[in-house]
């Protein structure tokens, strides 16, 4: 795991441009040898072209570790195995099940897609990347990487592990690295036969880069540490949504005290959680929204 000698580095005293075809090469048989023997390759959403499933594990792997989608993922797609039938769940169902993955924004997600796709696109994920990433919780990056492992179409898009292979192999000596010089390499280097094995590729030889060396992507531009979810807004939300779905509703006081947090800061919480569909402020009750 070196980077590419003679790469393209912008901004370097050399000028050098992008890289050249031998570059390209050595760079997609380091990338595709690392995977063969190595990548992941049971992981079950690789092992399904089902559009609808490439969605769920898409919207589940955002800021979340495989071990924990491997986890929930199968039984998501028990509990709710199309989009027809996510999209009459409850939310209730819906976050019961996505209990324990955290960023429950995305459960609310995924089901508001269910029902565009129902509705507009007669329960088939279209193939367009503009179209993806209009859907609520799917970004530019989700967009690309739907397209890429649902329709092995030669998407450019950039994410945690792929960013940290570009970084650590085309710019070594580079300090600040920004998306926008890293995507002309992408675009340029993508394997337009196999969009789909490439990428997963890409991912794993980044995963393992990052347990291997001190992370590439603190070069990056982009580069955010998460904070701590102890005592953290994230984890009061978390306990709201535990509480309502063991009880349905509850008096709003009655919620304040068990939580045992300050009334104003749990207050911000549930006007936060109603606005975004999460839960029914209702004179002094809180409940569920259905």
């Amino acid at each position: 795991m070196y980077p590419v000698k003679g790469a393209y580095m912008p901004g370097n005293e050399k000028g050098r441009g992008l890289p050249d075809q031998g570059d390209i090469y050595h760079f997609r048989e380091r990338i595709m040898g690392f995977y063969r023997r190595n990548g992941r390759h049971n992981l079950l959403w690789r092992n399904t072209s089902d559009p609808y499933h490439i969605l769920v594990s898409e919207i589940m792997l955002q800021q979340t570790q495989v071990s924990r989608v491997t986890e929930k993922y199968p039984l998501f797609i028990s509990a709710f195995p199309d989009v027809v039938s996510l999209a009459g769940a409850s939310l209730a169902d819906v976050l019961g099940v996505w209990k324990g993955m955290g960023y429950n924004r995305r459960a609310i997600a995924l089901r508001e897609i269910a029902g565009l796709v129902v509705s507009r696109f007669s329960g088939f994920i279209p193939e367009d990347e503009t179209v993806l990433s209009s859907f609520p919780g799917i970004g530019k990056a989700t967009a690309g990487s739907i397209a890429a492992f649902a329709f092995n179409r030669p998407t450019v898009f950039i994410e945690t592990n792929i960013r940290r292979v570009y970084i650590h192999c085309f710019f070594a000596d580079q300090v600040p690295v920004s998306d926008n010089e890293i995507r002309p390499l992408v675009a340029l280097t993508v394997d337009r036969e196999r969009p789909r094995e490439w990428y997963y590729a890409l991912m794993d030889y980044g995963s393992e880069l990052g347990r291997r060396i001190t992370n590439p992507n603190r070069k990056s531009t982009h580069y955010y540490r998460q904070k701590a979810f102890e005592g953290s807004d994230r984890q009061l939300r978390g306990k709201v949504l535990k509480l309502l779905l063991q009880e349905h509703t509850l008096e709003r006081n009655d919620l304040i005290s068990r939580l045992g947090e300050a009334p104003e800061r749990t207050g911000k919480i549930l006007d936060a959680l109603a606005f975004e569909g999460f839960i029914i402020l209702e004179n002094d009750t809180v409940r569920l929204h259905h």
